[in-house]
């Protein structure tokens, strides 16, 4: 796993072999936006414990969607050390195992993908100690709000950090070559309308759930981006 700072004593990236994490620091209070594959907790509280932090301050974490390489860890992190799990309303039922994993549309090209994407182990069943819906604030990030962001899952949602200019994508954004509409959704057609509202927040630092966050002229690349995806 790697650790990359993306804006000083507030934000970091985990980085691993698929997928990523995101830490925020509020002094030192923590928030966890997604948590890895279910082999991840360990690496996640080394990572923790290497920026001088406490792992017993993570308050909680909050799943952009309900795929095994977002989830993984979280139930072992939250049994851990006390943080509250938070996921939308409509992928809730998923992260809990009562629901399975909704199988997305995939384009040709996409399938291979797919396929390597499914070498990462599954998320155990994890309990979810709140439902979400759009607009609710979280708790965190002096404002931190759910943005409902559908397609890539129904419940897929990005986080919007209006003070400190952040937004966190989840999968319905990638940055892995050129910035582009996430892949392995379930409705591409709202995924587009998603990735519309989520680049009309206009942000000046974008992370997302795959490549590296957006820290230079992000709010017209992303409105770019999302103009130019073709339904």
């Amino acid at each position: 796993m790697d650790l990359v700072e993306v804006l000083p004593n507030r934000l970091h990236m985990l980085r691993f072999p698929i997928g990523q994490a995101y830490l925020w620091q509020d002094g030192g209070a923590l928030t966890l936006v997604d948590a890895g594959n279910a082999e991840s907790a360990a690496a996640i509280e080394g990572a923790i414990r290497s920026l001088g932090l406490l792992p017993e301050r993570l308050e909680r974490i909050v799943l952009t969607h309900c795929h095994r390489d977002h989830v993984g860890a979280a139930g072992e992190l939250a049994a851990r050390w006390g943080a509250r799990v938070l996921a939308h309303r409509l992928d809730a039922p998923v992260v809990r195992g009562e629901r399975p994993v909704p199988e997305p549309v995939l384009l040709d090209w996409e399938i291979p993908l797919y396929a390597h994407g499914l070498t990462v182990p599954e998320a155990p069943p994890t309990p979810v100690d709140r439902e979400l819906e759009d607009g609710d604030a979280l708790g965190f990030g002096d404002g931190a709000c759910v943005v409902h962001a559908p397609g890539h899952t129904d419940g897929s949602i990005g986080i919007h950090l209006p003070r400190h200019g952040v937004l966190f994508t989840g999968d319905c954004v990638a940055a892995v070559g050129p910035l582009m509409l996430g892949v392995f959704n379930v409705d591409r057609v709202r995924a587009i309308a998603s990735f519309r509202r989520l680049a009309g927040l206009a942000p000046s630092v974008a992370c997302f759930g795959h490549g590296d966050p957006l820290t230079q002229d992000t709010a017209p690349a992303l409105a770019e981006a999302a103009a130019e995806t073709p339904a």
